[in-house]
């Protein structure tokens, strides 16, 4: 059972979704982010007519809580709409490497709820991260 804080990154990131730019595919993301002071960070895809110029919503929510002071990813849920769970992109994988350990948990979603939670490790196994580089 998933609980009320997952439910919070859920609506959140539902929110956030509808306010994805996203002219082309039409295919919007949401994404939601909790940091270690328990904030909770949204992002949105924004696509650009210059294909590869435009970022993922794991993306945009990250640089939000980074903006703001944070450096700990605690818990992150992703939502889409497709029949498949739509999982963060190889790119967003590293990002959230970048600031999660190995068993952050990561919320795959759709907008009637959570379909699949992953750990990072799970998810990017055996990965390189700042640990690498100390």
């Amino acid at each position: 059972m998933i609980g009320s804080m997952t439910d919070e990154l859920l609506q959140t990131a539902l929110a956030a979704r509808e306010k994805a730019h996203a002219p082309y595919s039409k295919f919007k993301v949401g994404a939601a982010v909790r940091g270690e002071n328990g904030q909770i960070f949204s992002g949105c895809n924004i696509e650009n007519a210059a294909y590869p110029e435009g970022i993922c919503a794991e993306t945009a929510a990250i640089a939000a809580m980074v903006l703001a002071g944070e450096s700990k990813i605690m818990e992150i849920l992703v939502v889409g709409v497709s029949d498949r769970p739509v999982t963060p992109c190889g790119g967003c994988r590293q990002r959230i490497r970048e600031f999660a350990g190995p068993h952050t948990p990561i919320h795959i979603a759709n907008p009637d709820g959570v379909l699949e939670t992953l750990t990072l490790e799970q998810l990017l196994p055996q990965s390189f991260g700042p640990d690498n580089l100390s």
